[in-house]
């Protein structure tokens, strides 16, 4: 079983893809969760579009959540990975327990401040008193799936690190199944709205963290998790917070563009724009899938053949994991641009909304390319453990970028516009300085 997943054997591409394309499809899957609750939301009879714009606002509450699964889990996943490559398994033993720990207490600080500040915090982020109905209904349920949500999400990394990506691609794809299932029953049978939609997104989730629990716990993984190894050290957690902090503000940073443009969308556009705005997410998350899984397929081999000291196969997995990103990002760019209104739709009945939204479709993808760059950079930081870079670059394009762009453009005579082209021009800029750092560096260490 360790030699099927000793990625310093064969050539790397082939390790990439093997890891990767099961890693897509689970990431398609895994979108499935939220995507789904929007189509489905997007075509009910009535309050589709006041519906709509509910949901968006909780996507900024949902999004710190992941920050902090990122923080914890996919943080631990590189050291984990170059553990054994080093082959040090009690370390990395270590590792995997010692985040686990970190993800359970997290998730039950988030859903007591979830519940708590509830109201206040959706009126922050640009809430109206005819969304905010369905911003709290959808959120009072989906809080109470946080720690199967955080312990999926955190965890599943583990199982691809360990070299078993078609197990992690079935944890997924087991609760987005159940998902697919139990949403239009709860929502158009049951009448539930809403309610059921975040309902069986929370069932679906506790079914994916047994799974993958009972993986971890099993005989099958090279590397258990252990009851002795499920605890808090203050070494092992220092060095997940240095990994991690750039996923960290990575996911954070999208939390701070989502309030400031569900806010800024408010206030120059109303509902409508908000309920735009929450299309263009979901379509930007779906075209993003392959790019993450390429990514996450290529973390783990680049991080193992770097902790073995093979900087060859480390310079191929990082050519490789660029040159495929770019032809893909390339292709989606193109079939925004032509088909926005055919996206549009997926989402939506509304022709008023979909009118104004294909126009903002076209500028909010502009530039859609340079996320690969950007990806390769920042992943390629984060496999050879260079938490500096890796954080400042999940800075650089979000937090100094896309929020005061946000904020700004707008009231230079742009309007609702001024919002979507924020995107592109972070890409753009963000994207090229990260890989140009990435290849002025990097390559330097490894000869």
């Amino acid at each position: 079983m360790k030699g099927k997943t000793d990625f310093s054997k064969g050539p790397v591409w082939k390790c990439i893809m093997s890891q990767a394309l099961p890693l897509t499809i689970a990431q398609l899957v895994h979108l499935l969760y939220n995507v789904v609750d929007r189509i489905y939301i997007g075509h009910m009879e009535e309050g589709t579009s006041i519906a709509l714009t509910g949901i968006g606002l909780t996507f900024p509450v949902i999004t710190l959540i992941m920050a902090f699964t990122a923080l914890f889990g996919n943080g631990g996943v590189p050291l984990f990975a170059m553990a054994r490559g080093a082959g040090d398994e009690e370390k990395a033993g270590k590792i995997l327990g010692n985040s686990f720990a970190l993800l359970l207490v997290s998730s039950v600080i988030l859903t007591t401040l979830g519940y708590v500040f509830c109201k206040p915090i959706l009126f922050a982020f640009g809430a109206s008193d005819e969304s905010f109905v369905y911003a709290r209904d959808y959120l009072n349920v989906y809080l109470i799936g946080t720690v199967f949500s955080v312990i999926t999400t955190g965890m599943n990394g583990y199982i691809n690190a360990e070299g078993f990506p078609k197990i992690g691609m079935v944890s997924i794809i087991l609760g987005a199944t159940m998902n697919i299932i139990l949403d239009p029953v709860f929502i158009f049978v049951f009448r539930m709205g809403v309610k059921g939609a975040a309902l069986a997104t929370v069932i679906s989730q506790m079914i994916s963290a047994i799974w993958v629990l009972s993986f971890l716990f099993g005989r099958k993984a090279i590397i258990q998790l252990r009851k002795e190894n499920i605890r808090i050290k203050k070494d092992i957690t220092k060095d997940i917070f240095k990994l991690g902090t750039s996923n960290f503000i990575m996911q954070g940073t999208a939390f701070l563009v989502q309030v400031s443009c569900n806010t800024t969308l408010q206030s120059f556009g109303g509902d409508m724009y908000v309920g735009i705005m929450t299309v263009a997410n979901s379509i930007r998350e779906i075209f993003m899938l392959p790019v993450n899984g390429i990514v996450n397929g290529a973390q783990p081999v680049i991080s193992f053949n770097y902790g073995a000291g093979d900087y060859e196969r480390t310079k191929s997995g990082i050519k490789f994991n660029t040159y495929l990103g770019a032809v893909y990002t390339l292709v989606a760019w193109a079939l925004v641009l032509i088909f926005p209104k055919v996206w549009f739709g997926v989402f939506s009945d509304d022709a008023s909304m979909a009118e104004a939204g294909a126009t903002a479709l076209r500028v909010y993808f502009f530039g859609f390319v340079f996320m690969a760059l950007q990806f390769a950079g920042q992943s390629t930081f984060q496999a050879v453990g260079d938490a500096k870079h890796a954080i400042f670059f999940s800075l650089l394009r979000k937090a100094i970028i896309v929020v005061p762009l946000t904020l700004l453009l707008p009231r230079m005579g742009l309007g609702v516009m001024g919002v979507f082209l924020a995107e592109p021009i972070s890409n753009i800029i963000g994207g090229t300085a990260s890989y140009l750092t990435m290849r002025l560096t990097v390559y330097k260490k490894l000869g």
